[in-house]
């Protein structure tokens, strides 16, 4: 019961700081996890320990496939040279160094140390992108750090399960090494794929709004348990599953459905990555506590962790981006590898990864120093999703890297107009069959017309004289709705309506009430 409670409750204080960070500008993943901390610190609040089958297998599984869903293949194949190049190379060099660093500055052995920093090595797909989907960064900027998230994942859970079995079991074996990382990678991405056929195969014979629902949802879970149960990895499988299923949903379903999906999914969403970023603080101070009765030091190791992350991605990221510059015959620049480097924020993934540590070694001892491993590691994400969090905008305005509204909006005008005109071709050819009567073909080709004209206004620039008429138009609109309204609840209580028909048709009128804030 007392579960049930937080998670309300995280859920209320989730709903008040997306409304602050709204009006504040501010990332809500950062102030979420900062109001966790502030609640975790009330004396008497009970501690909060996270299940690591909460994290992995509740919450990461749907706000990964919501993250893979945004990314194109056309994208991803402009980028996957130094994606290859950040979610192999990185990630290897980053557990490396915090394995070093936290050797070096604390009483772990070096094995432990490695965990640590397999735990810590790759970027977080949850954190990348609640903290992008704020920011108007150019769409291969945007690709880039959204692709290495993702797929930087079969490195660091081979690493951590290679740590893993050194620090439990004492022992490793690099044919072992190699056939894991085979069957994570590989089998992920073969695990993806058959779910992805699979659920393309039942989607495109319903038409059910609720069955089509519970599919969608049910589908990250799919993908992910299929790919653990055959010891593959299980976030791969949910990325590649996302992708192919997010490149066809023009194809599965009617525009109804997908209008539902998308309020559904942007539902889901909010709550898990606000349980999930809220708890990340929450538990902190409950670990800490924890830790002080064994004495063992955490604030200074975690900040030279930090820091060391940071700095070993500036050092792999510039080099990578200057290179790429050369042989491309640009001018090197510091813009873009700036804000790559500083968009590697740690979060979810890392967080489930640190709490599925094993308790005791093979031989039933307690595992040395495992509580100082989670506290780190939960101290460095806390560190990541606050600092980099809030400063992240920012540096991508003072880098001059913001896409401007007006670029984003004629892009928008140039899709619209292209597409009207295509329909309008599409008249013409059923025009010259007889397809319809003329009173139906001119009625269409009246609406095409005004969307053509608008978009060709928009286009060149003079979006001003659109802007003003439409303002008039949504005014009037409005101005009937509200009579339509009105005249449908006179209906509905003289008796001369259901109930089911009123709310019908009121539907229609919302439908048509809210398309008219679309640009």
């Amino acid at each position: 019961m007392r579960a049930v409670e937080i998670v309300l409750g995280l859920v209320v204080l989730a709903t008040v700081v997306a409304v602050s960070a709204k009006r504040l500008r501010v990332p809500a993943p950062s102030l979420l996890v900062v109001a966790g901390v502030l609640v975790g610190l009330i004396p008497g609040l009970p501690d909060v320990r996270v299940p690591p089958e909460m994290v992995s297998l509740v919450v990461l599984p749907p706000l990964i496939y919501a993250a893979g869903e945004e990314m194109s293949w056309q994208s991803l194949r402009q980028v996957w040279k130094p994606v290859s190049l950040l979610a192999v190379g990185l990630v290897l060099a980053s557990a490396a160094a915090v394995g070093f660093v936290a050797h070096a500055v604390t009483n772990m052995s070096a094995t432990t140390a490695l965990l640590l920093g397999t735990v810590l090595a790759s970027t977080d797909p949850v954190a990348v992108a609640a903290l992008g989907r704020r920011l108007s960064l150019p769409p291969k900027v945007q690709t880039l750090v959204q692709a290495e998230s993702l797929f930087n994942d079969a490195t660091s859970l081979l690493l951590y399960k290679l740590a893993v079995a050194v620090v439990v079991a004492g022992s490793f074996s690099w044919g072992h090494a190699t056939a894991e990382f085979a069957l994570l990678a590989g089998g992920g991405v073969i695990a993806g794929g058959i779910v992805a056929a699979v659920i393309a195969f039942i989607r495109r014979r319903t038409e059910d709004p609720v069955l089509e629902t519970v599919i969608a949802l049910v589908t990250p879970y799919a993908s992910y348990v299929l790919a653990e149960s055959v010891h593959a990895s299980g976030v791969t499988a949910v990325v590649v599953t996302a992708v192919i299923l997010g490149r066809q949903a023009p194809a599965l379903t009617n525009a109804g459905i997908r209008l539902q999906l998308g309020a559904v999914w942007g539902t889901v969403i909010f709550l898990l990555e606000s349980v999930v970023f809220s708890l990340i603080g929450l538990q902190l101070p409950t670990l800490i506590r924890e830790l002080n009765r064994s004495s063992e030091s955490w604030l200074i190791a975690s900040l030279l962790i930090a820091l060391t992350l940071i700095a070993v991605r500036v050092v792999w990221v510039f080099p990578l981006s200057w290179l790429q510059a050369w042989r491309g015959g640009r001018r090197p620049s510091w813009q873009t590898p700036a804000v790559v480097s500083w968009a590697g924020a740690r979060g979810v993934v890392p967080l489930a990864a640190a709490l599925a540590i094993p308790l005791l070694t093979d031989a039933g001892d307690p595992l040395p120093h495992r509580d100082l491993v989670v506290v780190l590691a939960t101290a460095v994400i806390v560190i990541s999703l606050v600092v980099q969090g809030f400063t992240l905008a920012p540096l991508v305005r003072f880098a001059g890297l913001v896409v401007p509204t007006s670029a984003t909006q004629r892009e928008y005008a140039l899709a619209r107009l292209r597409t009207a005109q295509a329909a309008l071709a599409r008249l013409e050819e059923l025009e010259d069959v007889e397809a319809a009567s003329q009173v139906v073909l001119e009625r269409l080709r009246v609406g095409l017309q005004d969307r053509i004209e608008r978009g060709e206004l928009r286009v060149n620039g003079d979006a001003h004289k659109v802007d003003s008429v439409l303002a008039d138009y949504r005014r009037l609109r409005r101005d009937l709705i509200a009579a339509e309204t009105d005249e449908l609840q006179r209906l509905h209580e003289s008796g001369e309506i259901s109930e089911s028909t009123q709310r019908d048709v009121q539907r229609l009128l919302d439908l048509e009430d809210t398309s008219l804030d679309r640009p």
